[in-house]
């Protein structure tokens, strides 16, 4: 039975174990979505981690949910993820860059005073949508959303293309892949539910119409990179951000299935309910597995002994962490040794320096 521990092939690449960092928005670039010197610190005290996938990367000035958060669209943006890339391959690491569109959740302040795009307008729930920005002060505070727009054909043809350019800036970059940010309500969520998707042309209306984005967006990644540097996250029952799907089972199991067709290095679910007391990873794993014969990520809300067993038991290859993985720079080798893991610290979690960012110990 495999462990943790084990090796794991993903795609052309081949991990050392199964335990993966998960992307966790920590906005910490600069004003221009330039990531620096303490980033790279910060990733690589963590490339013991099998797989590091990092922070919602921004494709475009249209996307932008937590101001600071970084992005890669400027030849800065790369310049400043080859620091990143280089210092985690120098401490025998991995790491994917986590593709962001923010979509409807987003805010026309942190847009350069352009409206949020999204596949259908609907503005009904502004207040149930989370966007974040910094005050003058220093203060990290939730933003109220203001209201989106409908996408022209041209906008997603373009915004497509911008998914594209940045899979090719993460390329230059240096990172070993991409992932697919289509979680958490964020765009590519938004085109797959009927709710948020009241589209009636080609992108709407029929489930394989409401498929048509995610597809186009991993085939136009696909002409920069191998399916097999290509993962996708999805949250199939998350109410975080409120696309309030009314048949998830049915959207995901074709998402699963479209997904496997195209050769994907692997899918990444994310349990968001599990932090509330109140998991669908039951649920999310007979949607998931019957229908993806790849490498399937587990995260949210599990600990260590349910991750070994997940793993132990076929049901996933791997398992993601996110708070672990900020409290536990050393993970993989607390978890090997069976020491206690550190628990994360309230504060920091978004902006600011190295205090409650590169300060977590190791154990000794």
């Amino acid at each position: 039975m495999p462990t943790l521990f084990d090796s794991l092939t993903l795609g052309e690449l081949t991990l050392p174990n199964r335990v993966a960092m998960a992307a966790l928005t920590r906005s910490r670039a600069d004003a221009h979505g330039v990531p620096g010197e303490l980033n790279a610190t910060y990733y690589a005290q963590r490339a013991g981690m099998g797989l590091i996938i990092t922070e919602g990367t921004n494709i475009s000035p249209r996307s932008n949910a937590f101001e600071r958060a970084p992005g890669l669209w400027t030849q800065d943006q790369v310049e400043g993820w080859r620091k990143v890339t280089d210092a985690v391959h120098q401490a025998g690491g991995r790491i994917f860059a986590q593709l962001w569109h923010s979509g409807r959740a987003s805010a026309a302040g942190l847009l350069e005073g352009q409206p949020p795009l999204s596949p259908s307008g609907v503005n009904d729930d502004l207040s149930q949508l989370g966007v974040y920005g910094l005050l003058a002060n220093g203060h990290y505070v939730p933003l109220l959303a203001t209201p989106s727009k409908a996408m022209s054909l041209e906008e997603i043809r373009d915004t497509v293309a911008e998914y594209r350019t940045a899979a090719a800036n993460a390329r230059d970059a240096g990172f070993d892949g991409v992932e697919i940010h289509a979680a958490n309500g964020y765009l590519p969520h938004q085109f797959l539910s009927p709710t948020t998707n009241q589209r009636t042309d080609a992108y709407g209306g029929s489930l394989d119409n409401r498929l048509r984005f995610l597809r186009e967006v991993f085939e136009a990644i696909a002409d920069e990179l191998p399916p097999g540097r290509i993962g996708v996250r999805v949250s199939p029952y998350a109410l975080y951000n409120n696309t309030r799907d009314p048949n998830p089972a049915e959207t995901y199991a074709a998402v699963a299935a479209m997904l496997d067709s195209l050769q994907a290095a692997y899918l990444h679910f994310a349990d968001m309910n599990g932090w509330f007391g109140a998991p669908d990873l039951d649920k999310i794993l007979a949607v998931l597995r019957p229908n993806f014969g790849g490498v399937l990520i587990a995260n949210g809300g599990i600990d260590s002994g349910q991750a070994a067993a997940l793993v132990q038991r076929g049901d996933v290859q791997m398992v993601a962490f996110g708070r672990f993985a900020m409290a536990n720079p050393d993970l993989v080798e607390r978890l090997q040794r069976g020491v206690p893991l550190d628990a994360v610290r309230s504060t920091g979690w978004y902006h600011g320096g190295a205090v409650d960012y590169t300060d977590y110990a190791c154990a000794t």
